[in-house]
This record gives structure tokens, sequence and C-alpha cells, in this order.
């Protein structure tokens, strides 16, 4: 994917900083790494992920997770922008963040495919 179509895809969706250089992509890139950094985002991810629209609800209940434990992992990948989340008494809804995950999807998938270091011979061996 050319930086220009990168660029497009960055300025459209709802991240508050705009982004329009390499070091800001490799910034993105890694704040959604480090909020998939932990198993127990990846789980919550999942169990969103599943769902055609917002879950309603305690995530705790639907997760072997501490509701104290859910709350700090929620707003970590709230504030990554994977997930988005309203409160609405008594409960809260939650979803994935589409444009985010698109994204993400795009970054992750462009930084694997770099050099396609997985055809080039092992430099140490």
């Amino acid at each position: 994917m050319s930086f220009e179509i990168l660029f497009v895809l960055l300025r459209t969706t709802n991240n508050s900083k705009f982004m329009d250089k390499s070091g800001d992509i490799q910034e993105q890139l890694a704040r959604f790494a480090k909020a998939m950094g932990h198993p127990t985002r990846i789980a919550i991810l999942q169990f969103l992920a599943k769902r055609d629209t917002c879950y309603f609800g305690d995530i705790h209940e639907e997760l072997p997770i501490a509701k104290a434990t859910v709350s700090q992992h929620l707003k970590e990948l709230k504030d990554a922008g994977l997930i988005q989340g309203e409160v609405e008494a008594p409960k809260v809804k939650y979803c994935i963040n589409r444009n985010n995950w698109q994204l993400a999807r795009m970054l992750f998938k462009d930084f694997f495919e770099l050099g396609e270091i997985a055809n080039k011979k092992s430099c140490c061996g």
C-alpha cells in the first residue's frame, strides 16, 4: 500500500491526531500493538469482534475476568482506538471501532510484508 492511500485512511479515521508522516504511522502501529499486547485484551477483542452489533452488558459476566481488570483493559483498548464504548445507565455498550480495526489490519499487514523477510535467506544461518 502506498503512503498516499494510507494517509487518506489515517485522515478519515476517528483518530485525535492527524497523521501524515511515516513516523506517525509507526507510532499508530505501536499504539495498536501495545493495546493488543495482553492476552486479556485479545480475549476482549475476540469477544467483541464476534458480535454483529454493539454489546450491551458487562464483559466481566461473559469472560472469566474480574470487573476492575476488565475496566482497565477496556480503557487501554479504547484509548488506542480499537474499541468504542458509551455509558447508557445501567449498562455500557462496547463495540469494535471498525475504522481503526481496518486501519490496524492494514498497518500490520504492511508491516509483516515489509521486505518479504520470509522469502530471504537467513543472515544468521
